[in-house]
C-alpha cells in the first residue's frame, strides 16, 4: 500500500517507555520480563479497556497506544502512573519498573493495525522529555483537556524536537495537583516578569445587590476606577477588556497576577440599595497574597464620585507612586452632578461594549436619556457619537446616522475641548465621512491630551493600514498593543501591518505573543470565538497550517451569525487557501449584517488576495454594494479586521 492511498485520520497517540530498561534487563532479565508481563496484565490491559484505548504495538520496553478521546488518553496516563507509583512503594528501588509517557494529537497514516507519521513521532519525543513516572503532552492536547482533567500543568515552553521542523509547546502534568471540578487548570509559569513601573489589575467589582439588573452599576464603578488609575503616568494599569475576562471566575489572585503580568490586584464589591451604596475594596500583592490596603464605604449615592476618587488616591499612596497635580485634578473632576444621568450613562456604556445592533440601539437610548437629564454631560455625548459611528459602520449605512455622530461629537468638543475621548469620537466620525486630514488631526490631539488612550492609537493605526501606510500603521498599532498588553484586536492588525511592510520577524514575534494571550483567554472562556479566530490568524503567521485550520473551524463552530467573526474567518480561510470556505464566510458576514461601508476594505484587504479573482467574490461585492448611498472610505471597528 502506498502512502498516497493509505488511510489517514486525526487521533490521540500515547507513547510509553520503561525507564532504564537496559539496566533492568542486564541486572535480572527473567525477573524484569516477569514484572513487565504482570504490569501489563494487571494494570495496563484493564485500564486500556476502561479508558477505551487500543494497544497498537509493543516494542520490548515501549508501548504505542491510540485513543479516540484525548481526555480518556490523559486520564489513562494519570491513572496508570499513580497506580504504578503505588505498586512500587514496597519494591526495592533498583528493581522498580517506571514509565515515561508522552501524548499528542496528530494526523497519522493507518496501515493495517499500525499507525505512522509525525503525530506518532511527536508523541515518542514527548515521552523522552518526561521525568521517570511522569507525563508530557503537546499544546494541542493541553488545549483539549484543560478544565476536563483533575491535574495541574507546568508549561515547559517551546521545545526543539528531532526531525520535527517546528518547535513544539510542551506541558508537564503535575500528578500531585488535584484540580477542583469547574476550576481552570493551574499552569506553573516561569518567574513573573513585571513591567518597569508599578502595575495593577482592577478586577470586576462583585454585585452584592441581589439583583442581576444592577450589574451595570458594579461594572461601571470598576471601569471608573480603572479610568482614574490610568490617568496616573507612573502606573501600569491593565485595561478593562483584559480584567473582565475574569468576571464571575473563581481564580486565585496569585494566578491572575501571573496571567496578567502585574504585581498588584484590586478586588471589591458593590451593594446599591435605594440612595445608599456600600463599596468594599482591598489591594493585594499578587506575588505574596498579602493585603496592602482595605476599606469599606457606606455612603449616600451622591458621594459616589468622592468614593471612587478616595479609592484611587489610597491605591496610589499604598503603591508609593507619585502623582502629578494635573493628574490629581483629572481624577477629582466630577463628570456630572446628576446621578440619574450617571446611571443612564453607565447603562449605555455597558451596552456599547457588546457591539451588537440591538445593544448599540439600546446604548443610544441610554446616552440620549443621560444628555436629556444633563445637557452638559460630555462623556454621554462622546458615547452617543461612538454608537452612531459604529452603527453606521456595521449595520446601517444611512448618512443621517453619520451626520448625527458628527454633530454630537462636535458638541462634545464644544463642551470640553480638553477631553481626549471626545477627540477620538470626532476622529472616528470624520474618518467614516472620508475626511482623512481632519481625522488625523483629531487622533493626534487625543494622543497629545492622553498618551495612554488606546482608542486613539487603534483607530488611527487602522485608518493608516487601510490606506496602505504600513510603517505608520505598524508604529501606531504597536503603541496600542503596548497600552493594552494582552489586546487581541490590535495585535491581529499589527501582524498584517508588519507583514505588509516586510517586517516578517516582527510579524512572527507578534503572532507568538498573540498565541499566549489567546490561550489564556480560552482557558477562562472556552467559547470565546474571537479568541479562537485570533489564534487561527496568529497560527497562519507562524506557519502552522494544520492548527490554524483546526482553530478556524473551532471558531466557526462557536459562532455562526456574528458578522465580525465571519469576516475574520473569511480572511483566515483565504490565507490558508481554503477558497470555498473563505467565500462562504464572507457571504455569511454580508447576510448577518456586515456593513456595506467596508466594501473598499474587502476590495483591498491583503488577507483576501487568494479569493479576489474568483467570480463569486465579485458577485458578492455587487450584492454587498446594492443600495449603498455612497462609497466614502471606511474604517473597521474594534474587535474586527
Amino acid at each position: 500500500m502506498t502512502e498516497d492511498r493509505a488511510e489517514r485520520r486525526l487521533t490521540t497517540i500515547l507513547a510509553a517507555d520503561v525507564v532504564g530498561y537496559s539496566r533492568l534487563m542486564a541486572a535480572d532479565e527473567a525477573g524484569t520480563l516477569t514484572s513487565l508481563k504482570a504490569l501489563r496484565r494487571e494494570l495496563i490491559e484493564p485500564k486500556t479497556a476502561e479508558y477505551h484505548g487500543r494497544v497498537v504495538k509493543l516494542m520490548g520496553d515501549g508501548t504505542l497506544m491510540e485513543f479516540a478521546s484525548v481526555v480518556d488518553a490523559v486520564n489513562f496516563a494519570v491513572d496508570l502512573q499513580r497506580a504504578v507509583a503505588e505498586r512500587n512503594a514496597g519494591v526495592p528501588e533498583d528493581t522498580r519498573i517506571a514509565y515515561r509517557i508522552g501524548i499528542n494529537i496528530g494526523d497519522v497514516i493507518v496501515e493495517g493495525e499500525d499507525i505512522y507519521g509525525d503525530g506518532v513521532n511527536v508523541a515518542a519525543r514527548l515521552e523522552g522529555l518526561a521525568d521517570p513516572g511522569g507525563i508530557c503532552v503537546s499544546r494541542t492536547v493541553f488545549n483539549h483537556v484543560k478544565g476536563k482533567v483533575e491535574v495541574g500543568f507546568e508549561d515547559l515552553g517551546e521545545q526543539e524536537i528531532k526531525n520535527i521542523p517546528e518547535p513544539v509547546r510542551v506541558y508537564r502534568i503535575d500528578l500531585a495537583e488535584h484540580q477542583r471540578e469547574g476550576e481552570s487548570p493551574r499552569i506553573a509559569q516561569q518567574e513573573l516578569s513585571l513591567p518597569d513601573k508599578p502595575s495593577i489589575a482592577v478586577l470586576p467589582f462583585a454585585n452584592m445587590s441581589g439583583d442581576p439588573e444592577q450589574e451595570y452599576f458594579s461594572d461601571g464603578i470598576t471601569e471608573d476606577v480603572i479610568t482614574d488609575l490610568s490617568r496616573v503616568s507612573g502606573l501600569f494599569v491593565v485595561a478593562r477588556n483584559s480584567v473582565f475576562t475574569y468576571k464571575g471566575k473563581a481564580v486565585k489572585v496569585q494566578q491572575i497576577s501571573e496571567d496578567l503580568g502585574v504585581r498588584y490586584v484590586l478586588e471589591g464589591s458593590v451593594r446599591k440599595a435605594g440612595n445608599r451604596v456600600r463599596i468594599t475594596a482591598q489591594l493585594v500583592d499578587g506575588t505574596t497574597g498579602g493585603h496592602l490596603w482595605a476599606e469599606r464605604y457606606d455612603r449616600d449615592l451622591t458621594d459616589i464620585f468622592a468614593v471612587q476618587d478616595d479609592i484611587a488616591q489610597n491605591i496610589v499612596e499604598a503603591m508609593k507612586v507619585a502623582i502629578a497635580p494635573e493628574e490629581k485634578r483629572a481624577m477629582q473632576k466630577v463628570p456630572t452632578d446628576n446621578l440619574e444621568a450617571y446611571e443612564f450613562y453607565l447603562r449605555g456604556r455597558r451596552f456599547l461594549h457588546e457591539m451588537t445592533r440591538k445593544n448599540l440601539e439600546l446604548a443610544r437610548q441610554m446616552f440620549s436619556k443621560a444628555i436629556e437629564l444633563d445637557p452638559s454631560y460630555v462623556h454621554a455625548h462622546a458615547g452617543l457619537a461612538d454608537c452612531g459611528s459604529v452603527l453606521y459602520l456595521y449595520y446601517a449605512p444611512d448618512p443621517e446616522i453619520l451626520n448625527d455622530a458628527l454633530a454630537v461629537s462636535r458638541k462634545a468638543l464644544e463642551l470640553d475641548p480638553g477631553l481626549a475621548e471626545a477627540h477620538v469620537s470626532h476622529g472616528l466620525a470624520l474618518s467614516l465621512d472620508g475626511d482623512d486630514g481632519g481625522a488625523k488631526r483629531a487622533f493626534e490631539t487625543a494622543m497629545r491630551l492622553d498618551p495612554m488612550l488606546y482608542e486613539a492609537y487603534w483607530y488611527f493605526g487602522l485608518t493608516s493600514l487601510i490606506r496602505s501606510q504600513f510603517e505608520q500603521a505598524a508604529d501606531l498599532l504597536a503603541h496600542a498593543s503596548e497600552v493594552r498588553s494582552d489586546d487581541l484586536q490590535s495585535t491581529m492588525m499589527l501582524m498584517a501591518a508588519y507583514q505588509s511592510s516586510g517586517r516578517h520577524a516582527d510579524a512572527r514575534a507578534t503572532a507568538e505573543r498573540t498565541m499566549r494571550t489567546v490561550e489564556r483567554r480560552l482557558e477562562l472562556n472556552p467559547e470565546d470565538s474571537r479568541a479562537a479566530y485570533a489564534g487561527a490568524t496568529a497560527l497562519v503567521y507562524l506557519g502552522d497550517r494544520a492548527r490554524a485550520l483546526e482553530w478556524a473551524n473551532l471558531s466557526a463552530e462557536m459562532e455562526s451569525e456574528d458578522p465580525r467573526t465571519n469576516y475574520n474567518l473569511a480572511c483566515v480561510y483565504s490565507l490558508l487557501g481554503e477558497t470555498d470556505k473563505s467565500l462562504d464566510h464572507l457571504e455569511l458576514s454580508i447576510r448577518a449584517g456586515r456593513s456595506v461601508r467596508l466594501i473598499e476594505w474587502a476590495e483591498t484587504d491583503p488577507d483576501l488576495e487568494s479569493v479576489r479573482s474568483q467570480s463569486r467574490f465579485q458577485e458578492l461585492l455587487r450584492e454587498w454594494a446594492d443600495g449603498v448611498p455612497d462609497r466614502s472610505p471606511a474604517i473597521t471597528n474594534p474587535d474586527t479586521k
